[in-house]
């Protein structure tokens, strides 16, 4: 005879904290030491000096008639890779209204862009040794990089190189952020990239951590947070890639309380997203207003701005170790940085919610100064961008962090910016600051990189440098 009970009752699921409890010590203690398992802090740079002298790297500037598989589009003049792969370099339209109604001031450009729809993974590898969490960093050759070897992230590529769509080597540790243990997860975000250069641009950010073994070669060393701090003073080390998972770190928060609330600052971000109306459509290259298209060389008719151009490059420790290619290259070196006061005890930076045009969300948080200060030049003291020369003027006793950063050196050639983190009094930055600005603690915004969106490539890399600042050696290095 049947039983008449049935199948038995599925037992509740498991619930669990949302939060690790004991994550953020854990960040603090690999913050705070910078003695490393495998280097001294100072052994880096020699490190780096060895790995560019074991390969053969160069970078030769060409005509685009030398540019391989990669050809401008008939009728449109767009510079397409023959696969249909990788990037391509379109015009963009913009127009841009400020104002609740679109009824505000109006500014309207054309220029080229790089669009690159696929998303790319940025992805750090996380281990304990001896109690300490280190970091997996690579020595990667970037064809942009001015010093062509930076200290990368275990994992930078692109679904077209991972996917091997260059016919070249697998991405080494890839598997790990592919399909990466979601118990050993500690970031995960899509996070922007410059919206002045790349149309709709994202990567996926990741620091995942693991307890086996690591096949990692001669290319890859493991630091210390610590260890990553005190290198993130020195100019051209770190590259932006790193810059910006690293910035996405749960770090914890030593000084809680800020002038406006975590609800204050959301809805004050909604609403200067919603009080911007930026229009942003592709364009054939060909047809950009204000640009030159010349053998070796698309620019501003006026010199300002970046140009596009193309090179030939040789880097033996990539998964392909020759291709032409196009960059974009900048005219000048840029300033970023954010203006600094303490309210009630906790340090507090200035925010500019700022709109470009290949942003995919109108605005994001950015520093309180970003800008190529050549490209105003020409302009009037009340057209220059507020608080540049607050920032370029600033007494050195008030400098907190300084360095140059290199920008993305796989799209960008030599695109460098000088970062800094400066002391400002009320005089020159007010309690109640104009239109666009906002106090916020680098504690909110680090909550705010948990979310895509939301600050700037430029914003996160001060972040991660004033993350540098705040940690303090538990160790001699």
């Amino acid at each position: 005879m049947s039983s008449c009970l049935g199948p038995p009752a599925a037992s509740p699921a498991a619930v669990r904290p949302r939060e690790d409890p004991g994550l953020a010590d854990r960040i603090a203690v690999s913050a705070a030491t910078h003695r490393g398992a495998q280097l001294r802090t100072d052994e880096v740079r020699a490190w780096l000096a060895e790995r560019r002298a074991a390969g053969e790297f160069r970078v030769e500037r060409i005509p685009f008639g030398q540019l391989g598989e990669w050809r401008f589009e008939p009728g449109t003049g767009d510079l397409v890779h023959r696969s249909g792969r990788f990037f391509t370099v379109e015009g963009l339209h913009v127009v841009e209204h400020d104002g609740p109604y679109g009824d505000g001031p109006r500014r309207e450009w054309q220029q080229p862009v790089i669009r690159q729809p696929e998303v790319g993974i940025l992805g750090i590898l996380a281990k304990e040794f001896d109690g300490v969490l280190h970091f997996l960093m690579q020595a990667k050759m970037e064809p942009g990089n001015r010093n062509l070897l930076q200290l990368s992230p275990t994992v930078q590529a692109t679904r077209s190189n991972y996917t091997r769509a260059h016919r070249g080597t697998d991405v080494r540790l890839l598997d790990h952020f592919v399909r990466p243990d979601p118990d050993r997860v500690i970031v995960d975000v899509l996070q922007s990239e410059q919206g002045s250069w790349f149309l709709h641009k994202c990567n996926r950010n990741m620091v995942v951590e693991t307890t086996g073994e690591v096949a990692a070669s001669d290319d890859f060393r493991w630091l210390t947070l610590g260890q990553i701090a005190a290198l993130l003073h020195e100019d051209d080390l770190v590259n932006m890639n790193a810059r910006s998972v690293l910035s996405c770190v749960p770090y914890p928060d030593a000084a809680p309380g800020a002038l406006h609330s975590d609800a204050q600052l959301l809805s004050w971000f909604t609403g200067e997203r919603s009080r911007h109306d930026v229009r942003a459509r592709r364009i054939p290259l060909a047809a950009v207003r204000g640009w030159k298209h010349g053998v070796e060389a698309i620019e501003h008719e006026h010199g300002r701005y970046f140009r596009v151009v193309a090179v030939s490059v040789r880097g033996s420790n990539r998964e392909n170790v020759s291709w032409t290619q196009p960059l974009v290259e900048p005219v000048g070196l840029g300033v970023a940085a954010f203006l600094v006061r303490e309210f009630g005890g906790v340090p507090h930076v200035l925010v500019n919610a700022r709109a470009e045009g290949g942003f995919l969300d109108t605005v994001e948080l950015a520093p309180t100064v970003q800008c190529t200060p050549g490209n105003y030049a020409h302009l009037p003291v009340a057209d220059r961008p507020p608080y540049l020369d607050t920032v370029l003027g600033a007494d050195p006793s008030r400098i907190r962090y300084q360095a140059i950063q290199s920008e993305e050196g796989g799209r960008f050639l030599h695109a460098r910016s000088r970062y800094l983190a400066v002391d400002a009094g009320a005089a020159e930055a007010p309690l109640d600051p104009p239109a666009g600005f906002v106090w916020a603690t680098p504690a909110q915004l680090r909550a705010l990189t948990r979310h895509g969106h939301y600050l700037n490539v430029q914003a996160r890399t001060l972040l991660a440098c004033l993350n540098a600042v705040a940690a303090r050696p538990r160790e001699g290095m």
